[in-house]
């Protein structure tokens, strides 16, 4: 059984273009800090997962606004630019945005320490996915321990992200919708 986007009630229309814009526009803003060179060495190995995030929460607040194609070009383009194996954060994103999909109503009007939880997960799974899909496509092992240590840093960063989501959120659409 799959559930359409559209059949979702309880989403206000959005009639500002700006605010339709919104999540695909910080999706690309995650996508960007994610890729942005920092002179710290090992970082582009351990940068939070910022892209997941916003997918995540756009996928549970707005899942309307965040159409799997633009997911889709946010990851191949990131995975071109940081040189990373092709289609891999692609494919990544659009299973977390259906799994999300698939449960989103089991975060509506929960509070903040659930929807984390869930987050949590999400992340666990994502990153073990990539980290499976890099050394298949690799044909080697990778060192595991830096892919726990991004899913921890992905998850404790977390809270900051999301509460700058909603707070984005609120305000453009809040003030449109």
């Amino acid at each position: 059984m799959e559930l359409k986007v559209s059949s979702i009630p309880s989403l206000p229309r959005v009639n500002s273009g700006l605010a339709q814009m919104l999540p695909i526009a910080t999706t690309v803003l995650a996508a960007l800090l994610a890729i942005l060179p920092v002179r710290l060495p090992g970082y582009a190995a351990l940068t939070p997962a910022f892209v997941l995030m916003a997918v995540y929460h756009w996928t549970i607040y707005r899942p309307d606004l965040l159409p799997p194609i633009g997911l889709f070009a946010v990851g191949l383009t990131q995975d071109l630019v940081a040189g990373t194996a092709v289609g891999a954060g692609a494919l990544v994103l659009l299973l977390a945005r259906a799994a999300v999909l698939r449960y989103r109503r089991a975060f509506i009007g929960r509070t903040f320490p659930f929807v984390w939880s869930g987050f949590a997960l999400l992340a666990g799974v994502a990153m073990l996915g990539l980290w499976a899909l890099h050394c298949l496509m690799q044909l080697s092992f990778f060192d595991f321990r830096t892919t726990m240590f991004r899913t921890v840093l992905t998850v404790a960063i977390f809270p900051v992200a999301s509460f700058a989501l909603g707070r984005t959120q609120r305000a453009l659409m809040g003030a449109t919708g």
